[in-house]
């Protein structure tokens, strides 16, 4: 285990949450984006060679829906690719995952909530057989109540011998409050840190997800003890009868983590970690699963709301370490 914790890349070392998705990322902000292929020949009307755009019914999830897909014409030849590695396990830079800009999916995202939002969602390209060929995740940011934003996720380019694309919809699709969402690139928050957590590890049963906390500001950055934790569920309320413990000794021994908090004081650009540990056993009683985690990163600091989805199954407690830095 502990392997799998230092191979885990730091939020300051990279270019985001999610889940056990294999996803990577575009970062996409624009309201009102032109979607995919909007001045592409309808289907039917294509030219020999020209990619064409067909809509799709897709009922979407969440308030994420994909509203058409552009495919290339038969005769194209698909061009190399290569993956990208994730900021903290959430959202890459687009610009280090070359795309073929003719395989696409115009996507439209609606807050109907009264508060602006940021919307994490993930894309999955199927064959015809309907078979998963490339997933994307996007974040569209600061939705304002009422609005629609669009944009466009890029199918990665398949290998040879791999079937065609040939459809797409929204797999899944989560949002927090837009001045809540974490941010690993851009301008540094007013705060002068930022908070994010990666993808995390399982093995056997054990979860762990590691939170990051970065210094982007001018000054030095203090913490001591552990980050302040706030359990939500999926309409963002207040999730109740979790213990959250201090230390991971009294869930798993294997990870360390348990020796007492110390003062960090991170100057710019330095960084410190904290894990969340827990098990997925499930035995009498109903399972919880907790979407949302509300982190500060001590008392008194701007709260960011990330989204490790702990499947908590009946265990009733959370452990997690005191600040690190790396």
């Amino acid at each position: 285990m502990r392997s799998l914790l230092a191979a885990r890349p730091a939020l300051a070392a990279t270019t985001p949450l999610v889940s056990a998705l294999a996803a990577t990322a575009l970062l996409l902000t624009g309201c009102g984006t032109t979607p995919a292929g909007a001045g592409n020949p309808a289907p039917g009307g294509a030219t020999a060679g020209a990619p064409s755009t067909q809509p799709v019914d897709d009922p979407g999830r969440d308030g994420a829906r994909i509203t058409s897909i552009t495919l290339p014409a038969p005769s194209a030849s698909p061009s190399s690719s290569s993956s990208s590695s994730s900021g903290y396990g959430v959202r890459p830079d687009p610009l280090d995952a070359p795309e073929d800009p003719k395989t696409s999916a115009a996507y439209e995202v609606v807050n109907t909530t009264s508060t602006a939002q940021t919307y994490t969602v993930v894309v999955t390209f199927t064959s015809s057989a309907g078979g998963a060929m490339s997933t994307r995740t996007v974040t569209v940011r600061d939705v304002a109540p009422g609005k629609t934003a669009r944009g466009t996720a890029h199918a990665e380019v398949l290998p040879p011998g791999a079937p065609a694309i040939t459809g797409a919809h929204v797999l899944k699709a989560t949002k927090v409050p837009a001045d809540e969402a974490p941010t690993d690139s851009g301008p540094c928050p007013a705060s002068g840190i930022r908070v994010g957590a990666d993808q995390g590890d399982a093995t056997m049963g054990l979860r762990v997800v590691g939170l990051h906390l970065v210094n982007c500001g001018t000054r030095d950055y203090t913490v001591e003890g552990y980050p302040l934790l706030e359990l939500l569920d999926s309409d963002h309320e207040p999730v109740s009868g979790i213990r959250i413990l201090d230390g991971s000794k009294d869930i798993t021994t294997g990870i360390g983590g348990d020796e007492p908090p110390r003062r960090v004081t991170l100057r710019p650009n330095e960084s410190a970690t904290a894990y969340l540990v827990w098990r997925n056993t499930t035995e009498a009683g109903t399972a919880v699963n907790v979407p949302h985690v509300r982190v500060r990163a001590k008392a008194g600091a701007a709260p960011v709301t990330v989204t490790p989805n702990l499947d908590l199954g009946t265990t009733g407690k959370l452990g997690v370490t005191p600040w690190k830095k790396k």
